[in-house]
């Protein structure tokens, strides 16, 4: 069964050729399990641990249909995805991985490059077809499922918050208290990651090399971006990358001032990359972020189900409210859908209805 160029995955590179598989449907599963691995792995640079729980994905559908890849039917798929919706309620993203991972090595063993279908009509007298298709499967359209009840800060509630924040560094310095330095870091995370539209755990990974200067913007000195090195990843590739436009001068203003008489008084400031130290030396972790948030939230009785990372939903909707490009914002929080960026973006009933007086007004104007 031999290529004259087999590619990483091929089916002449996992199987051996000329001996007798003592139990071949299980060889054969195997090989292709190792075939697949080997390229996506090789061929598509992706992560071992993603390409495994894909593969683990693949085996759990082969342990509920009880038939070999080659025997797989979309009947076969709609069974299983009517359990998981009904019986089990699965949430769409979780439906979608495994209806991703079920096409993806479909494509694989179906193939003529990587040689199964040839190994299994020669083995089993029948071979593999693609069962997922348009019509059984959930369709990706957004790249955001995130729980309705989140919703963008007002300007008023992110007013408030900041202002709490900082009134708990002076809070701690009149009692004496130990924590003036975490609590005036923490008001700086919060600033950075709705002025520049962050996730929480980009934020958390920033260093404090990760600013440049804008030649479009010198008044801003070396906060003119920030470039975001530990970006949202699609799943099985690396972080993505995205340089970040600073937009709110007074953001850059907060972390200018983080920089030059907070992070120097922490003890690992000179031996640590990370941007937000712990007591410790170690780097501020989301959790801890999330935490000291949700801390600020109930104080200030603020609605439960808002989370840092409503600050960066409030980012892209007061930068839609104050007249951005939905394009910009779009790359400034590198959204890869514009869909995505929409479902981000709540804006006020002011700005609708200023909006709607200028539409009223042009109207009015081009009638007259």
């Amino acid at each position: 069964m031999g290529s004259t160029n087999p590619g990483d995955g091929s089916a002449s590179l996992v199987l051996v050729d000329g001996v007798a598989l003592l139990h071949p449907q299980e060889a054969v599963f195997e090989a292709m399990l190792e075939g697949w691995f080997r390229q996506q792995r090789g061929g598509r640079g992706l992560r071992a641990q993603s390409i495994r729980e894909k593969r683990s994905a693949v085996r759990r559908f082969f342990e509920i249909t009880n038939e070999y890849p080659w025997a797989w039917t979309s009947a076969h798929l709609d069974e299983w995805m009517t359990d998981l919706v009904a019986t089990k309620a699965r949430a769409p993203g979780t439906i979608r991985s495994y209806q991703s991972a079920i096409r993806q090595f479909c494509d694989y063993i179906t193939s003529p490059y990587y040689e199964w279908p040839a190994v299994c009509e020669t083995y089993f007298g029948t071979h593999p077809v693609q069962i997922c298709h348009e019509w059984n499967t959930v369709a990706h359209l957004l790249d955001y499922e995130g729980r309705a009840e989140r919703r963008p800060l007002t300007r008023t509630e992110c007013q408030n918050f900041f202002d709490y924040a900082d009134e708990q560094v002076e809070v701690a310095l009149r009692k004496g208290r130990k924590g003036a330095l975490a609590a005036y870091r923490d008001a700086a995370v919060f600033k950075t990651i709705y002025g520049w539209g962050l996730r929480c755990g980009e934020a958390s990974k920033l260093d404090h090399v990760d600013f440049y200067r804008n030649p479009k913007a010198p008044e801003l000195g070396r906060f003119g971006s920030i470039q975001v090195r530990w970006g949202k990843s699609s799943r099985g590739s690396p972080p993505r990358r995205r340089a970040v436009l600073s937009v709110m001068p007074w953001a850059a203003e907060a972390v200018e001032d983080y920089l030059a008489n907070v992070r120097p008084r922490y003890r690992a400031s000179e031996e640590s990359a990370a941007l937000w130290l712990t007591e410790r030396g170690g780097r501020l972790q989301v959790r801890e972020i999330e935490g000291r948030f949700a801390e600020y939230r109930d104080a200030l009785g603020m609605d439960r189900n808002l989370v840092p990372h409503c600050l960066r939903h409030s980012y892209v909707t007061h930068l839609i409210e104050d007249g951005a490009d939905p394009k910009f914002v779009q790359e400034q929080v590198g959204h890869r859908y514009a869909s995505t960026t929409a479902i981000y973006t709540g804006v006020s009933g002011d700005f609708m209805n200023t909006m709607m007086r200028k539409v009223l007004d042009r109207a009015i104007t081009a009638h007259q």
